[in-house]
């Protein structure tokens, strides 16, 4: 049993060393503007400096890296802070960033961090001892990178997945998972990492199994594939591997050769400032394979410094089999009391850990030393291992029906997409063809409209047509009334005038002074007589021909009717520079129905004294100013009429634009303006 403990602690060992060199492997150069960001990565993974510090500098990282924009480099950037967490044992902020990267990542749509955010998890559920949440992670993980076709990192994951394996007690299953890895990753490139990996599993498999020959050529394979160039030297692989090998000539009993090895790891450069707890582990194997062999040099202040090394780093596990090994030894040396203090510790030590199998072995070494309370210790002994295979049992279970579960969801998943498509198709269809039938009712009705529009225009033009004929024939009347008073004038007046001056004449006979001076008198006021008539009837005759479809006459007309029967006072400029026979009747229909409209509104609801129409020309545009002083009203709350509707449809169709002004007591200003060429309003020069 003593023996299973030592695998499960090589175990830890390995993955862990498998942790930091996949972290690293990993490892993607970020492009940053930032030069800190640079330096603090670099400082977090100085394996010289303290842990604490290594902390300091990863936060600062993390500092950085949360804020910036969400896309591949920040996504990167987050994977690498997970990374210097991971190195350190910061299970607690590597999980909260591994989270945040998958969020991230979920949010963008990026399958490929998706699927190695799966496997961090992995890491974390495994290092918290939940290995069906690790298991489930490292299973997503692999269906996703086998559909990514993506054999590297399948064959990581798969490694997770038999390591796992190893640790429920399905040594066969990890076996074959182990030998899938190896499948999947021949012929890739630069895989000597996860060869290391697998072989000293393989030698850790065939070392539980009692093969102790294959054990140790799987872990001479693990030692010759060693490539410092994918394989940083900090990373201490050798020093590793010597361990492993020393561990199975250890098992073997075969202390000579275990010693060696040993020896050779703690040769290693650098490697209790880089790799402290390999350091450890080697230096209390190599004092336990010193006490197999009685050599007393060194003993026990080897046990001693090992134990306080690892105390000093917090490694449980190492903890255990150093006060282990020290009851043994004081076992050997006959003194009990020392013997039974260190195994009590390692019992209590596995009890608060809650680790089944280092309570077997603690309850095993105090059989030995306590042996009437043996059977005691034995009872304990057999009921905590039939739990432990019952554990393990349903752990290998569990993780067969992880698989079929998560396999079972996704073909349901498969289904309800498919079924969802589908769905999908037939509403977009259904959709299409709604749409399809609107946009042939809505042209329909935009062509009914465009046809009620064009005969609105002609009633239009055919109503202002009328309104100048009948304007027409009202100044005919006017002219010919007025060329007849011109003639009855030119011919009755002038005609009588001139035989009163004819007359008049008569009084140059007398030419005495009075005579000559009443005479010249009655000529004179005779000629201005003349003159004046002369001038009416030019006037009358020469009435301007604009009155004739005369705009200015027509609006006059209204704004002479709005004098007659409102009360409002009403004020009127029109200026006299626009020549309005050059506008089209439909421009001038429609600023006659807007005027029209706006004094209606105005009588109804505005309660206006004073009322002020101005048309001005103001470059190319026409400007049509209505305002009153009545109540006014809220322009952004009042729900418009149809008054104020027809006016806006009104001036679009003179593609022009309106703007109202009102508050509350302030009365209402509407403006509108026309746009217009130059050559459809000439200014008189």
């Amino acid at each position: 049993m003593k023996n299973k403990y030592y695998i499960f602690l090589l175990l830890f060992l390995i993955f862990v060393y498998f942790g930091c060199t996949k972290k690293k492997a990993e490892d993607i150069p970020v492009t940053s503007s930032e030069d800190s960001l640079s330096t603090y990565f670099s400082l977090a993974n100085d394996f010289t400096l303290a842990r604490e510090k290594r902390q300091e500098y990863s936060n600062k990282a993390f500092v950085i890296v949360v804020n910036q924009e969400n896309d591949s480099l920040n996504r990167v950037s987050l994977f690498k802070v997970a990374n210097r967490y991971y190195n350190i044992n910061n299970w607690r902020d590597f999980n909260k960033t591994v989270h945040l990267v998958l969020e991230k990542s979920e949010s963008a749509k990026d399958t490929i961090n998706i699927t190695k955010a799966y496997t961090y998890l992995g890491d974390y559920y495994e290092s918290q001892s939940v290995s069906d949440s690790a298991f489930m992670f490292y299973y997503k993980a692999e269906k996703m990178y086998a559909k990514l076709g993506d054999n590297i990192n399948l064959g990581k994951t798969l490694f997770s997945k038999a390591n796992l394996l190893y640790k429920a007690g399905d040594f066969l299953g990890s076996e074959k998972s182990v030998f899938n890895v190896l499948r999947i990753v021949k012929g890739e490139k630069k895989i000597n990492s996860i060869l290391y990996d697998a072989y000293n599993l393989l030698g850790l498999i065939y070392n539980e199994l009692g093969d102790y020959e294959s054990a140790i050529v799987y872990n001479n394979k693990a030692l010759t594939v060693i490539d410092d160039e994918i394989i940083p030297l900090e990373f201490q692989s050798r020093a590793t591997s010597y361990n492993n090998i020393g561990f199975l000539y250890l098992n073997s009993q075969k202390y000579l050769l275990a010693k060696e090895y040993f020896q050779k790891g703690l040769e290693q450069k650098n490697l209790i400032i880089q790799k402290p707890y390999v350091y450890t582990m080697l230096l209390d194997n190599l004092a336990y394979a010193k006490f197999k062999l009685n050599e007393t040099e060194g003993l026990p202040e080897m046990f001693y410094q090992s134990l306080k090394l690892r105390d000093s780093l917090k490694l449980t596990s190492g903890i255990f089999i150093n006060k282990i090994h020290l009851s043994e030894y004081f076992a050997s040396k006959k003194d009990t009391v020392k013997a039974l203090q260190y195994s009590k510790e390692a019992l209590l030590l596995a009890r608060n850990t809650n680790i089944s199998r280092d309570v077997l072995v603690a309850l095993k070494e105090l059989a030995v030393i306590e042996p009437e309370k043996a059977s005691d210790y034995t009872k304990e002994y057999i009921r905590i291992n039939e739990n432990l295979q019952k554990a393990e049992r349903k752990m290998g279970e569990k993780f067969s029906r992880i698989e079929y579960e998560t396999d079972q969801i996704k073909g349901e998943n498969t289904n309800l997409e498919t079924k969802n498509r589908n769905l999908l198709f037939g509403f977009s269809a259904f959709t299409m063809l709604g749409l399809f039938l609107y946009i042939i009712k809505a042209q329909k009705t935009k062509n009914r409209e465009l046809l009620f529009k064009q005969e609105q225009q002609k009633v239009n033009e055919e109503i202002y047509n009328l309104m100048i004929s009948q304007q027409s024939t009202i100044e005919t009347n006017r002219i010919v009334e007025k060329k007849r008073v011109a003639q009855e004038l030119h011919d009755g007046v002038l005609g009588r005038m001139f035989g009163v001056r004819m007359n008049l004449d008569g009084l140059n006979k007398f030419n005495d002074e009075i005579a000559v001076n009443q005479r010249n008198s009655y000529l004179s006021e005779l000629k201005n007589i003349e003159q004046d008539i002369r001038e009416i009837s030019h006037d009358l005759n020469r009435e301007k021909s604009e009155l004739i479809n005369n705009f200015v006459a027509i609006v006059n007309n209204l704004f002479e009717e709005q004098k007659k029967t409102f009360e409002p006072k009403l004020v009127t400029i029109i200026d006299p520079a626009i020549k309005w026979e050059s506008l089209s009747n439909a421009v001038k229909i429609n600023l006659y129905r807007i005027i029209q409209e706006s004094l209606q509104n105005i009588n109804k609801y505005a309660d206006a004294n004073t009322i002020k129409v101005k048309i001005k020309k103001k470059g190319d545009d026409l400007f049509l100013s209505i305002n009153d002083d009545g109540v006014g009203f809220n322009v952004n709350k009042a729900k418009r009429g149809i008054g104020i509707q027809n006016i806006q449809s009104r001036t679009n169709e003179c593609d022009g634009t309106v703007e109202i002004k009102s508050n509350k007591g302030e009365g209402t200003t509407i403006t509108i303006t026309v746009p217009i060429e130059q050559k459809q309003i000439l200014t008189e020069k």
